[in-house]
């Protein structure tokens, strides 16, 4: 077994693998970038080498100094077949398939031909090296709409596009080229069959250099949303016995068909309508994110034998050894806002809660700040029970018990996802969300919640001195103090406190309730919760009974300012000003400023977390704008005004 082993990775994946290594007494090399200086798996490591990218073969290769081999985790290098190869050169085993492997099933073109020559079946479509946009074209209309744009070098979802109609295509294949180019150095793009309701299902292999090819059970993996996979779990609701064996049966021979060594994934279609019928999508060639669910119900450590094949041992088990035990289910938690279209987010992580009775993989410490430089996946929830029906219950009571505060993420979004029925009766596709999105209810601060933040507001300043506690008082009737506050991107709220922190009156609108602080618990007509709250700046980070949420303290000079805006507008019209829904960079440049625009012209496109968002002219009018492919963008920030003929006049 290896002594020391590098870990070309960041995040929750980083921490797990050194884990691992841990439990098996090896030492741990990390890696870090400036922007992750800070971060957890930083500190789990033994030692850590810094770099200027994870991306930067030579420097990670230069890190490696002194360790047997490198494990590359998920996404960066872990399916590169130039970096496997820069270190075979450099004397160190690539904790991974050998070259030949990665070469073949890195090109999602070449895979498909390849496993359809095995008798595996492939989703309809054409796969052909090197066409160009004329060339796909053509071709769409013979695999017929609707269809799936794929990036050949592709994986996670990034850079697919749903074509519905041929006018679609020119941009679809548009955004998947500059998608692909950017996430993966090659746009190479190519064309499938939509399969309508379709469920994902991918099969987990291991094998070892000595002849022994196995799975270890199947995933289910149809909880997606933008072709992103949120929710997984182990084993699939879907498949039978026979089914079972089969789909297995067809992974491994793939795996065989190209000598693969260590753990790998391969994925599938499966009908919805007809379960029994599968089509072959890709061969992932590295560990998979989902990996964990694999691990609870098989109790098998898939990263000891990935370390392990790598120096050279064999299978201690056989395919009959592997068993199932009960279910399990993982939820991926993300730094993206359900409010705003589940765009990606960034901030500090100021308060910090994970349930303890669950696994959790997570990269996550208090004081880490969360940029927009990596994928937003900040941490993964798994749990397990007998059966799905409890695994699913243990899962939605963890997602409560876990609070993020400092940024934006998807927790209670994921929580009501787990307890909807369709969900919880197992019936999937990769189609459902989408669905499900309108009944999910887009929870917004209620009235208890301004309360609460204001209660602590007051308690905040008269923590200060006596001399500047708010209570009100004065000869006569006491005067309320005033506290204006606003939900993201929501109406202000005027919250009036008359008294003390720890026994006031609360006014908001025509409401009034009683309510006090005592000992980090809030009082409110009667009711007494201990929500977690904290200050950053203008925001206030309030954690609820379900759910948290982020209040802007408004002053009196933005009051003001949002009154002069609202007087030069038309009554009831939308702002001209186009803020960025996201922080980024600004990778397209539609228009030029003093251009005329019309309503939803594309302006500007915004990338962030590997997600392009174009932003669309609310009015017509002509625009004014400044920015630059390459500029770097703020969240919220105004990247483009639109004078309309209302405000020339008026001029």
């Amino acid at each position: 077994m290896f002594e020391s082993v590098l870990v070309a990775n960041r995040g929750e994946i980083a921490g797990r693998v050194i884990r691992t290594l841990r439990s098996l007494g090896i030492r741990s090399v990390a890696v870090y970038t400036d922007a992750d200086r800070g971060a957890r798996h930083v500190a789990l490591a033994d030692a850590a080498v810094r770099i200027l990218s994870y991306l930067d073969i030579p420097a990670v290769i230069a890190a490696a100094a002194g360790v047997q081999a490198i494990h590359p985790g998920y996404g960066f290098l872990s399916e590169n077949v130039e970096f496997a190869r820069a270190c075979a050169d450099a004397g160190l085993v690539f904790i991974g398939p050998d070259v030949t492997a990665l070469d073949l099933m890195a090109d999602k073109i070449r895979a498909k031909k390849h496993v359809s020559a095995l008798g595996v079946p492939v989703i309809p479509g054409i796969a052909e090296p090197g066409m160009g946009d004329a060339t796909l074209a053509e071709a769409a209309n013979d695999v017929g709409f609707p269809l799936l744009v794929k990036p050949s070098a592709g994986g996670g979802g990034k850079g697919m596009e749903v074509v519905r109609a041929a006018d679609e295509l020119p941009d679809a294949l548009a955004t998947a080229r500059r998608v692909a180019a950017a996430a993966f150095g090659d746009d190479t793009l190519f064309l499938e069959r939509l399969v309508e309701r379709p469920r994902h299902i991918e099969v987990q292999v291991l094998a070892d250099a000595h002849g022994t090819t196995l799975h270890v059970g199947e995933r289910e993996c149809s909880l997606q949303r933008r072709h992103q996979k949120v929710v997984e779990e182990a084993p699939s609701p879907l498949l039978d016995a026979a089914t079972r064996a089969r789909i297995g049966e067809a992974a491994c021979e793939v795996a065989r068909s190209v000598d693969y060594t260590g753990a790998g994934t391969v994925e599938f279609l499966v009908s919805a309508n007809d379960p029994t019928e599968f089509f072959f999508m890709e061969m992932n060639t590295r560990l998979q994110v989902e990996h964990p669910v694999t691990e609870l119900v098989t109790g098998i450590d898939l990263v000891e034998w990935q370390l392990r094949i790598a120096a050279g041992e064999p299978l201690s088990f056989a395919q009959d050894d592997v068993t199932v035990t009960g279910h399990a289910v993982e939820a991926r938690v993300y730094a993206e806002n359900p409010g705003r279209g589940f765009l990606p987010t960034t901030g500090t992580i100021l308060s910090l809660r994970e349930p303890a009775d669950v696994r959790v993989d997570s990269g996550l410490a208090e004081g880490l700040t969360i940029g927009g430089s990596y994928d937003p996946m900040l941490s993964k929830v798994i749990a397990h029970g007998p059966d799905r029906a409890t695994a699913l219950a243990r899962l939605s009571a963890a997602l409560g018990d876990t609070v993020i505060l400092g940024l934006h993420n998807n927790l209670e979004f994921l929580r009501d996802l787990v307890d909807a029925p369709e969900v919880r009766a197992g019936d999937l596709d990769t189609g459902l969300i989408e669905r499900l999105l309108p009944a999910i209810p887009a929870r917004t601060p209620d009235d208890d919640m301004f309360a609460a933040a204001a209660l602590w507001l007051h308690a905040q300043r008269a923590s200060t001195g006596p001399w500047k506690s708010p209570s009100g008082w004065r000869l006569g009737v006491a005067r309320p103090t005033r506290y204006v506050l606003s939900a993201v991107s929501g109406e202000n709220v005027e919250v009036l406190l008359t008294g003390t922190a720890e026994d006031a009156q609360v006014a908001i609108g025509a409401r009034t309730m009683s309510g006090g602080i005592r000992n980090s618990s809030i009082e409110l007509d009667g009711v007494t919760t201990t929500p977690t709250i904290v200050r950053d700046g203008d925001s206030l980070w309030i954690s609820g009974a379900r759910f948290s949420a982020e209040l802007r303290i408004v002053g009196r000079e933005q009051r003001l300012a949002e009154q002069l805006a609202a007087m030069t507008r038309e009554p009831g019209a939308v702002s001209p000003d186009v803020r960025v829904p996201m922080p980024g960079t600004v990778v397209a440049v539609g228009v030029s400023d003093g251009d005329t625009v019309e309503v939803g012209q594309v302006l500007i496109t915004v990338e962030a977390m590997k997600m392009e968002h174009k932003l669309l002219a609310p009015v017509a009018g002509t625009v004014t704008l400044s920015l630059r492919v390459g500029d770097l963008v703020t969240l919220d920030q105004v990247v483009a005004q639109i004078t309309t003929p209302h405000q020339e006049e008026h001029e």
